[in-house]
């Protein structure tokens, strides 16, 4: 044995999840765990508990550990997740980017690697709720889109250009298709490419009750080549959480008002209506296996070990029916977004997607106009572009520097609501500043929260700005463009310097990146 192998560590053991997933002939069943605040209560003591019966039951192959869901500071899911990968259970733990910049989110994951804590689903992450006298600052240093390239790039084993052991994460990302609006629906599959692109591995949908929209996302992935694995979300509320959902009080989570009234009937039996979600869930586990689906992600409060049973054991009586079943599955609103028509044959969709971009061909003059000026000025085919780098050179390295880029931020503080981060992305982004415009500074596309077009954070406020992104890209026809890009992180070093001047010296992180 050569001195360089004694260092090097013992390849890992692939996991039962990552084996059962990438088994074609397996339905992967897996089950969401939300910690509590606190590290040691009652409510902590039962989720453990549930994971040592679910251990032993066999049927479920891990179980996901949500960070810090709802916004709510909770048990940090690596600690839960290795009590439970000692039962023998396998651990999905959820990677938040609200709460760490990207350093810190380093430091974790090569803690987690430490432990064999591998399996991951990494998410934009809810937007921070009141804390320690008062609200906490939202960091979101980094996309998932982001995440998902760093991890890839630690699995390859040279992350930085430095030296070192590849990690073996295996990266999970979420998707919804359960959105009300085109330019919604189309951006999260839009973005669902950029995270496929960057190195993702699986996919977890959305929670949603609609079996024409978890075909839509199937359909949509097969016929552009997606080619990583699926689990479809099957979330079973308890009527208070229901209640909350259909108000819209969970970000991105729609309960339509035909499913919520048959919820509230079915409510008025002695068991609460318990037995008929149950019995519903069951029905989509099997809609899902039998659609193609790679397995289920079941999540939803107070679930026990005999509920588990119960589902399970339903789903089985209910596949051999499961086409029949789609008819009791039809949940979601009539004005809400199809991307394919339908088929009235089988109640799912036709092959043929609509045509995207319709109604969207308004002329749109401060856009037409911006991507002029920038086209002029900072592409390196335009004949404008030399005298324009040479003046802004010139200008930068005379007694003229301060009052130039006070003119810089000011003109695009004024047209842009510039924050003087110094890393333009106005160009990607379709003349929309990310910095100022969305909430979670998102650079690759939007979070899953933002519902009839409103941002998450700012409902019937604020527009969500990658719905805004979608309808300029769509007046032109050049709304499919957005899936094949990568937006860099910023560069937090060029904070309030000239994006300009970055931009011709090449210090920025989009010199030569596509406009659109």
């Amino acid at each position: 044995m050569t001195p360089e192998s004694k260092d090097k560590p013992a390849p890992q053991p692939l996991s039962c999840f990552r084996q059962s997933l990438t088994n074609k002939a397996e339905f992967t069943i897996t089950f969401e765990l939300v910690p509590s605040r606190g590290g040691r209560n009652r409510q902590i003591d039962r989720t453990l508990g549930l994971a040592r019966d679910l251990a032993r039951d066999g049927r479920i192959q891990a179980v996901s550990i949500t960070d810090n869901a709802g916004g709510h500071p909770a048990l940090s899911p690596d600690v839960l997740g290795l009590e439970i990968l000692n039962m023998g259970l396998d651990v999905i733990n959820h990677f938040s980017c609200k709460d760490k910049n990207r350093n810190e989110m380093e430091s974790q994951v090569f803690g987690w690697d430490r432990l064999s804590l591998h399996n991951l689903l990494v998410i934009s992450g809810d937007y921070p709720k009141r804390g320690y006298r008062g609200h906490p600052k939202p960091v979101f240093d980094l996309d998932s889109v982001h995440v998902v390239d760093m991890l890839n790039l630690m699995n390859k084993g040279h992350y930085l250009n430095q030296p070192s052991f590849a990690t073996s994460f295996f990266k999970g990302v979420a998707v919804s298709p359960f959105k009300m609006t085109e330019a919604e629906q189309l951006m999260q599959y839009y973005k669902l490419h950029r995270k496929i692109a960057a190195g993702a591995d699986y996919v977890i949908t959305q929670l949603g009750f609609d079996a024409r929209k978890f075909q839509e996302v199937l359909l949509y992935m097969r016929q552009q080549q997606l080619k990583v694995p699926i689990l479809g979300s099957v979330f079973i509320p308890s009527m208070p959480l229901a209640d909350i959902m259909y108000r819209g009080g969970v970000p991105g989570c729609i309960i339509p008002g035909s499913l919520y009234e048959q919820m509230q009937l079915e409510a008025k039996s002695p068991d609460k209506g318990k037995t008929a979600r149950l019995a519903r869930a069951a029905k989509l586990l099997a809609v899902l296996k039998d659609m193609g689906y790679d397995g289920a992600h079941i999540g939803g409060p107070g679930l026990n070990m005999a509920d588990f049973d119960f589902m399970l054991s339903t789903m089985e009586k209910y596949q051999p029916q499961a086409k029949d079943l789609i008819s009791e599955l039809n949940f979601w609103p009539e004005e809400g977004f199809y991307l394919y028509r339908k088929d009235r044959k089988t109640g799912l969709n036709q092959e043929t997607a609509k045509t995207s971009g319709q109604g969207y061909d308004k002329l749109r003059p401060f856009y037409t106009v911006s991507r002029l000026v920038h086209h002029m000025a900072f592409d390196p085919q335009s004949p404008f572009y030399k005298i324009s780098r040479q003046s802004c050179l010139a200008l930068h390295d005379s007694w003229l520097k301060v009052p130039f880029s006070a003119f810089e931020y000011f003109t695009k503080f004024l047209l842009f609501n510039c924050q003087n981060c110094g890393d333009c992305t106005l160009a990607s982004l379709a003349y929309l500043c990310p910095q100022s415009g969305c909430a979670k500074y998102m650079l690759n596309g939007p979070c899953g929260g933002s519902r009839d077009g409103w941002c998450e954070v700012y409902p019937g406020k604020r527009r969500c700005i990658y719905v805004q992104t979608y309808e300029r890209l769509a007046a032109t026809k050049r709304q499919a463009e957005f899936r094949n890009g990568f937006e860099p992180p910023r560069n937090w070093l060029l904070n309030n310097s000239s994006s300009w001047l970055n931009f011709y010296l090449g210090l920025d992180n989009r010199k030569n990146k596509p406009e659109v």
